[in-house]
């Protein structure tokens, strides 16, 4: 049976807390990881800036990983993080505000759907650049995605 790393309390292989002092576990049973680990902690830092650019559910991601201590200091993926964050914000501006507006005033501008197709580009671009380890910066996107980085 193993030990509390903090106090010496016996505890259960699978704890990832100590009863006794409550102290964090570093390793569960047989050397993994302890349960209730960080997420994304077997992600390579490319691959979750990629996650961050899929159109639609990036944004999911792109959350998880400013929110992990594992990349609090990668300004490379935070960057990635939150340029693509502000993308799905545009996303979901183009799809609220600019549809009902080009709507309302007439239905054969086809602004909305130029504006969508080339928000997914943009992501699509930003996949392929973050797969190169490339931190490229948007247009009015990577201002605000730098600013961003530098605050934090």
């Amino acid at each position: 049976m193993p030990f509390c790393s903090q106090c010496g309390n016996p505890v259960d292989a699978a704890a990832p807390f100590c009863g006794r002092c409550g102290a964090r576990q570093p390793v569960g049973p047989a050397g993994s990881p302890a349960a209730g680990s960080e997420p994304l902690s077997g992600i390579s830092p490319r691959t979750a800036s990629i996650l961050c650019y899929i159109p639609w559910i990036g944004w999911v991601v792109a959350i998880v990983v400013l929110a992990t201590d594992r990349f609090r200091q990668d300004r490379v993926i935070r960057f990635h993080a939150f340029q693509a964050l502000y993308l799905f914000v545009a996303s979901l501006l183009n799809n609220s505000v600019l549809s009902w507006v080009t709507w309302s005033m007439t239905p054969h501008i086809q602004l909305h759907a130029l504006v969508s197709v080339v928000l997914v580009a943009m992501s699509i671009f930003m996949m392929v650049k973050a797969s190169h380890d490339q931190a490229y910066s948007l247009p009015l996107f990577g201002e605000l995605a730098a600013r961003s980085v530098e605050e934090h």
